[in-house]
This record gives C-alpha cells, sequence and structure tokens, in this order.
C-alpha cells in the first residue's frame, strides 16, 4: 500500500442545534434521538463495503462525477503540501502503484507495474528485487525502469535538504538503487532491513521530475507531469475546481470500464445537497448524521458502511510559546473530555462512541493496547494542578503569566460546522481551567499550507488516515524535526527516547516484536502530549447504488479499472 493513506484531511461533523455544548458537558447523550437508532459494533463491520463487482458485470462508458473537499495545488504527493487524500483519490487512476493492499490489509504486487517483487537476500544487506512489466511506459513514451526507483529513492532519502519531502521513511534506510539484468530489473539494497519495503514506491513519479529538487518541488504545483495509469490528464480547470481524466488509449492494462472521472471541489456542507440533486455520484457522510440521514432518503441511493481505519485527533503546537511547556500541554489534554467529543461526533450515527488509546493502531487492529495511563482521563483539577507548576495563576476567568493570556489557537477549515462545532467544545471546556480559546476559521483550501504546515495555530483538529503500515507511515509524525523540516510533525517536538524506539522497531523483522516497540513508543508520545488521539473514524458512504467497485473502502484500495456503473449511463 502507499503511504498516501496517512494523509491529512480535516473531517466535518453535523451540528446539533443550540445547547449542545451544554448538554455534553454535562454529560448527557448527543442529539435527540440518539438512543432511538440502531447501533453498531464496529468490529462486526465489513473489512470494506463496495459492492464488489466481477468486471463482466460492469457496463463499459459513463461519467463518474466524485467530489471533493479542496482543490488540490500540489500534486507531487511525496511533497510536503503534497500528501492528501485528495491528492492520492486523483492520483490512483494516473499514476504507478507499486503494491495495492486487499481488503485485509495485506499488499500485492501490481502486474501492470511489476511482474515480481521480492527481498532476494537478507544478509549481509537486505535487497529487494524488482522485475518490471515491460508494457510499462510513461505517457510521454519513456519506459518505467530503474531510474525511475533510483530517482525517487534519491529524493525522498532525506539527504538532499532543497527536496520539500514530506516522508522519508523508509528511503532514507536505501544504500542504493541499480540496476539488474537490465534497465526493467531493479534492485534496491538497503543499510539495514526494513520490513516495510512494501510500502516504498507507491505511487512512482518519473525520473524526469524527481532527479532535480526544482522539478520536484515545483514541477507538479498546479499541474501534472507525465503519467502512467489506466487514466490521463485531460484537464485541470481552476475556475471551475475540477480535474478531469480520461481513458488513456496507451494503457497496457485492462482497459478501464468509464469513460472519465470528473472530480470537483465544493464545499463539505454542499454536498448533501448535491448528492440529492444528482450532480454527484458518491459522498463521503464522514460523521454528519444530517447528511446521513439526507443521503438515506435519495432514490437510488446506497449508504455503504466499513470499519474504518482512520482516526481523528488534536495535534499540539509545542514550537507555540504557550505550548512549549510539556505540563501545560498535559493540562490541556487532561481539560479536554474525550468521550464528550466521541458522543457529539458518533453519537447520532448509531456508532459507539469509544476513544482512542493508541497513536498507531486501531482498536479493532492487531498490536492495539491504550496506553494512554492518566492522560486518557478528563482530569480538570489535575489540569489545573499542572498549570499552577507552570506558573499560569487565575486571574478572573482566565489564567495569565507575565503579563500574558494563556489564549490558544483552535484552527479550524471553513466552511465545515462539525469542525467549528467541536471547536466551541474545547473552547467551553478549557474555560473551565482557565484556558481561553479563539477559535479561528479558515479556508478549507489554506488549512495545511497556511496554517498547519507552517505553524500557524496552537491547536487544530485533523484525521489521520489508516495504512496497513501504521509504523512507517507515522514515524514522520512523531520524529524530532531536523532545523526547518517538520516532514509530517505538525507539533515541531520529538525526544531521542521515542526516535530510538521507532528506529529499532523498523528494522524488527519479528511482527510481534515489532509491535512490542511501538507501543513502548506510543506511551512516550502519550506522556509528551503533543498529538491527542479522540475517537476511530467510522467510513460511511453514500453512493449511486449502481456504483461498483468502490465506498466504503476500509483499507482495500480498489483497481480504478474496474470502477463502473452497472445500471444505464449517467453523467456527460
Amino acid at each position: 500500500m502507499s503511504l498516501r493513506a496517512f494523509t491529512a484531511k480535516p473531517l466535518p461533523r453535523a451540528v446539533c442545534g443550540a445547547g449542545l455544548v451544554v448538554a455534553l458537558l454535562a454529560g448527557a447523550a448527543g442529539c435527540r434521538g440518539t438512543d432511538d437508532r440502531p447501533r453498531v459494533d464496529a468490529r462486526k463491520l465489513p473489512a470494506s463495503d463496495v459492492n464488489w463487482t466481477p468486471r463482466e458485470q460492469v457496463r463499459d462508458g459513463g461519467t463518474l462525477r466524485w467530489p471533493l473537499p479542496e482543490f488540490p495545488t500540489q500534486w507531487n504527493f511525496h511533497h510536503v503540501n503534497g500528501t492528501k487524500s485528495v491528492v492520492t483519490n486523483v492520483l490512483h487512476g494516473l499514476l504507478p502503484h507499486v503494491m495495492r493492499v486487499d481488503a485485509k490489509a495485506v499488499p500485492r504486487p501490481v502486474p501492470e507495474y511489476v511482474e515480481s517483487a521480492q527481498v532476494t537476500r537478507e544478509r549481509p544487506e537486505q535487497v529487494v528485487t524488482y522485475r518490471l512489466n515491460p508494457r510499462a511506459r510513461w505517457s510521454d513514451g519513456k519506459p518505467i525502469t530503474y531510474r525511475d526507483f533510483a530517482a525517487q529513492a534519491q529524493a525522498l532519502s532525506g539527504h538532499d535538504p532543497r527536496y520539500q519531502v514530506a516522508i522519508s521513511t523508509g528511503y532514507r534506510h536505501i544504500r542504493r538503487v541499480e540496476r539488474g539484468a537490465d534497465d526493467r530489473e531493479v534492485v534496491v539494497r538497503f543499510a539495514r532491513p526494513y520490513t516495510d519495503w512494501k510500502a516504498l514506491f507507491s505511487p512512482l513519479y518519473p525520473a524526469s521530475t524527481t532527479s532535480d529538487p526544482v522539478r520536484f518541488n515545483t514541477g507538479w504545483q498546479g499541474r501534472m507531469g507525465p503519467t502512467a495509469g489506466p487514466f490521463r490528464l485531460q484537464k485541470i480547470d481552476r475556475t471551475a475546481k475540477t480535474v478531469t481524466i480520461v481513458r488513456d488509449p496507451l494503457w497496457w492494462g485492462r482497459p478501464p470500464k468509464l469513460d472519465r472521472i470528473v472530480y470537483r471541489a465544493m464545499d463539505v456542507a454542499a454536498m448533501p445537497a448535491a448528492f440529492a440533486n444528482g450532480e454527484i455520484d458518491l459522498m463521503d457522510v464522514n460523521v454528519d448524521a444530517g447528511a446521513l440521514r439526507r443521503a438515506a432518503g435519495v432514490h437510488n441511493a446506497d449508504i455503504r458502511r466499513a470499519g474504518g481505519p482512520d482516526w481523528r485527533q488534536f495535534t499540539l503546537n509545542a514550537a507555540s510559546p504557550l505550548l512549549a511547556d510539556v505540563r501545560v500541554r498535559r493540562a490541556v489534554i487532561l481539560g479536554i473530555d474525550r468521550d464528550a467529543l466521541a458522543r457529539a461526533a458518533l453519537g447520532d450515527l448509531g456508532w459507539p462512541a469509544q476513544t482512542l488509546g493508541n497513536h498507531f493502531f486501531m482498536n479493532t487492529q492487531e498490536g492495539y493496547q491504550d496506553n494512554s495511563g492518566d492522560l486518557g482521563r478528563y482530569d480538570p483539577a489535575a489540569a489545573e494542578r499542572l498549570l499552577d507548576e507552570a506558573g499560569w495563576a487565575r486571574r478572573g476567568k482566565y489564567r495569565v503569566k507575565d503579563g500574558r493570556t494563556l489564549a490558544l489557537r483552535f484552527v479550524v477549515p471553513s466552511g465545515m460546522p462539525g469542525s467549528r462545532q467541536e471547536g466551541d467544545l474545547t473552547r467551553a471546556m478549557l474555560a473551565r481551567i482557565g484556558i481561553r480559546v479563539d477559535v479561528r476559521p479558515v479556508p478549507v483550501d489554506d488549512l495545511f499550507d497556511q496554517y498547519v504546515t507552517p505553524g500557524s495555530f496552537d491547536i487544530v483538529p485533523f484525521s489521520w488516515l489508516g495504512t496497513a503500515f501504521p509504523m512507517s507511515a507515522l514515524r514522520s509524525v512523531f520524529s524530532r524535526p531536523s532545523g526547518d523540516r517538520i516532514q509530517q510533525n505538525y507539533a515541531r517536538v520529538g525526544t531521542p527516547a521515542i526516535d530510538a524506539l521507532l528506529e529499532k522497531a523498523v528494522h524488527e523483522v519479528d511482527p510481534e516484536k515489532a509491535r512490542r516497540l511501538i507501543n513502548e513508543a506510543d506511551r512516550l508520545i502519550w506522556q509528551l502530549a503533543i498529538v491527542l488521539p479522540v475517537y476511530q473514524r467510522p467510513q460511511i458512504v453514500a453512493v449511486r447504488g449502481d456504483l461498483a467497485n468502490l465506498g466504503a473502502v476500509g483499507f482495500f484500495e480498489p483497481p480504478y479499472e474496474d470502477i463502473g456503473f452497472t445500471g444505464a449511463t449517467t453523467g456527460p
């Protein structure tokens, strides 16, 4: 599986109405009618719910109209500003993915790109050999060769700071990539054993755009370079905020069932009406109970549910002067009632409002254990004691120190009322312990590029999207930043002890020992108080009833050439 699954993504939720804050803080249930809805046991949900249909039963032709919550400007997924789920939604039909993950989270080689991929030597160095499909080539006519693998490995290694890389995990352990028996054989030599080698080179970019740092950083900015997939780019319309991809006649694999896919960026709040009016063919309900009710009433709609691999969290900016003291960060965490947040988000969906106690594994995933300790409970009294120790004294309603008021910027994407409600809840909770929270809505397209990545926030809520390689993908989130290079550590702090445990885990070939090391690191991450897990996010997707091989995918990565409709023609 590609690392795309740990893309940061804002998550909207429904607003239940006035008085919700008071009700939740008093410990009452979420919205009216919650207790009358059927309960869902996430452990009994299917791993994926996509209306799996054999290709021969999927109609040839048609247009899939796919909404996006934001309009991407950086199409290089490996760039620090490109690691987003909206980017991967498009790129899975355009770029090579060496491995594809099935519904059980097992990665398998994609035959259209690699005929084989295996460890061919373990000692004295780990060697992985890829045999490439001889028909595989880029849209500019150049064959896909070992040079593309070598250029990407060098770009993502982290050795050259000119490359603005999001994640270097795995690539920085590669000693070199070289030519095998011919240009179609790729030999990757690792300095140390790397267990999650199957997570690498997905998506794969052409050497023409990764061998130079300027091209890497800007070559996919607002445009795309050469592609190699069942679809090709037809148009990026910045005015209409649409991206259209169409069948690529040069594709050497099974031909796509769809004629085209039109991705359209729109306000999340507008998606339910667009779905009801037949303007779009699917919609991620997220945890918006109002959207779920409206979608369920649409003729020929199908609601698909799966146990989500994704998790909602709050990131605390430890580089902020107000949060540099770990005692203050711990006080913030102790002052936030996660149960109340989970009930507000999930209660009206009939979903179990269970909080999450781990930064790497989900509740239903092997290796999960609750490592939160004392920080996992809502304890305003303990929070106040920590603030006292840190020198923040009560002066009326709020706390002050050296003439400053303890006021935190809680940045949320505008147009997503659920995120605003989340901020309002947090503001009411933290006011109890003397912390003022200023909820600041910002344009959704600017959230990461202008606020999260530069560090212009104190607290920001979003979701990390799940992956079959949780340790490899999340390592960049919790490893210490190096200079100005934060990768995905938006909290901007780490420790040598956490780094050492993650470094050891990434090279541990025994899965049980690796999970034990990850959980040791997780306990330290909880004590560092930089990322507060809230709950495992459900996958609820409303789709047109005859849409095949897409929906609530879970870990599953569907082949885009198999997506299509079983009914009459739709779209332009």
